[in-house]
């Protein structure tokens, strides 16, 4: 890949804003921000920040991971969310049979063998769930840890491995074993009381999915999963789309936690990037109605929120600034994930990079200096 250089009329690196860097890419890695005539710079007017890193994506492009685990997949998700923002993604797999995790297990190893852009792991939301805060998951599927799916999580594969479990499903001697082996382990979709959430937490559990989502409440004498994410130190996951929590839940987490507690995550569905407004879920289908989604009986399945979307409505939710909400979108899921080479604009990092108009939608993303969209 050939040099190119930027110059970026505003620029976030993560941490400081700049005005009128010029950025320089080689092969994919940011290689530095040396001076170079403006004759030689393609111009980017608006703003350049880190590409957006969703740990949580079901779909995209009017296809669902679980429905067609499949290469092909993998490839209209990332296309889809590409067009909002997003330059990594870890492809998440709902509750599901063993025959369907290892299909998706082995789909995200061939992305990754192929260097597939966009693709940097698997998230499995389960099926080690409460039963009583299931949500739309599939209460057939939803098990204790057997071997074979540890052995699944173990693949060495995978890239980044998360896991999302219930503690009052999984013993805190399996956490340890999961950590061990190098998989993030999240709590959520648990009906778990405070002293539970410690154990999982003591034991090696480092992230919640989906905060206020399908877990335990705060109490005032029983604190549940939400008192222990609120006061902890584990990284939460959030969904702002104006359906899954109100907005002074929103402002309490940020009051709470901070940008360096809190990722913003879409949990999409098939939804983000397609026009259609039905969409199948396992035997069941799913409804559209502006960018709510649900089942047949109501119930919010998922979402059809974009990371630009989220990195908007956190700012309108939480009363924050731009650079704070930009980093719960890039750096702070960047650290969680162990990602060294991602979430900042800094030279030695993979040229990751997304430009934000005025009104914060995008008009353009790269992934390892390479656009992805729009296609050119």
């Amino acid at each position: 890949m050939a040099s190119q250089h930027y110059l970026a009329r505003r620029l976030f690196d993560g941490w400081h804003w700049h005005e009128n860097r010029t950025i320089s890419v080689e092969d994919g890695v940011i290689a530095g921000f040396s001076l170079v005539d403006d004759s030689a710079a393609t111009v980017l007017e608006g703003t350049l920040v880190p590409g957006f890193i969703d740990v949580q994506v079901n779909g995209g492009g009017g296809v669902l991971f679980n429905q067609t685990p499949t290469l092909a997949c993998l490839d209209a998700m990332v296309a889809a969310h590409a067009r909002f923002g997003t330059t990594a993604m870890l492809p998440t797999l709902i509750t599901d049979d063993i025959h369907k995790m290892a299909q998706a297990a082995d789909a995200v190893a061939e992305a990754l063998a192929r260097q597939r852009p966009g693709i940097i792991g698997i998230h499995f939301e389960g099926p080690h769930l409460s039963l009583p805060k299931k949500g739309i998951h599939k209460a057939q599927h939803i098990r204790r840890l057997s071997g074979a799916e540890m052995a699944l999580y173990c693949r060495t594969d995978l890239g980044v491995r998360v896991v999302t479990v219930a503690p009052e499903n999984l013993h805190p001697d399996d956490i340890r074993a999961l950590v061990a082996a190098g998989v993030k382990v999240c709590l959520g979709h648990s009906d778990a009381d405070f002293d539970l959430v410690q154990q999982a937490l003591a034991a090696g559990a480092s992230g919640f999915t989906h905060l206020f989502n399908a877990m335990s409440q705060l109490g005032s004498r029983q604190p549940g999963m939400v008192g222990a994410a609120l006061t902890g130190n584990a990284v939460c996951g959030i969904i702002l789309d104006g359906h899954h929590l109100h907005p002074a839940c929103a402002r309490l987490a940020y009051l709470a936690k901070g940008a360096q507690g809190l990722m913003l995550v879409t949990d999409a569905m098939a939804a983000v990037g397609s026009s259609a407004s039905e969409f199948a879920y396992f035997d069941d289908t799913l409804y559209r109605q502006g960018d709510r989604l649900t089942d047949k009986d109501g119930r919010l399945a998922g979402s059809a929120l974009d990371m630009a979307s989220a990195v908007r409505n956190a700012m309108a939710q939480m009363h924050i600034a731009q650079d704070q909400a930009l980093a719960m979108a890039s750096r702070t899921p960047a650290q969680f994930l162990g990602l060294a080479d991602r979430g900042l604009l800094e030279p030695g990092k993979q040229a990751d990079m997304v430009l934000l108009d005025d009104q914060g939608q995008v008009s353009a993303s790269w992934i390892a200096g390479k656009q992805a969209w729009p296609q050119p």
